[in-house]
């Protein structure tokens, strides 16, 4: 199975992660990711979380830098599907006071 899938709809890109995301991973999508990002017209980002088994601090790594990629270019970055273990960590981390959490996917629309 694939560790992540990128769905685009129009200036939208939806990152879904699946199983685990460690520095292995979180490498691996931060290079996919940031090549869409520079091709331009991507306006907002989101991460989904709902499929996530484990995350290490390298993911919450990740998620800033493409963050911050996004603030530079005047997006914004969201993160969806947070289950508990990863809602503690994003808790830790503050990541919560800088990307807006959302329930459902469909509130970032």
């Amino acid at each position: 199975m694939e560790q992540f899938t990128m769905e685009r709809n129009g200036s939208q890109m939806t990152v879904h992660i699946s199983q685990e995301l460690d520095h292995h991973i979180a490498a691996q999508v931060s290079r996919m990711v940031d090549m869409q990002i520079e091709k331009g017209s991507i306006r907002t980002l989101v991460f989904d979380f709902s499929g996530i088994t484990f995350m290490d601090s390298s993911g919450i790594g990740m998620v800033m830098g493409r963050h911050r990629k996004m603030n530079f270019l005047g997006g914004c970055t969201f993160v969806t599907g947070i289950g508990k273990n990863v809602d503690r960590i994003f808790q830790m981390s503050g990541l919560y006071r800088i990307i807006p959490k959302y329930q459902e996917r469909t509130e970032s629309l």
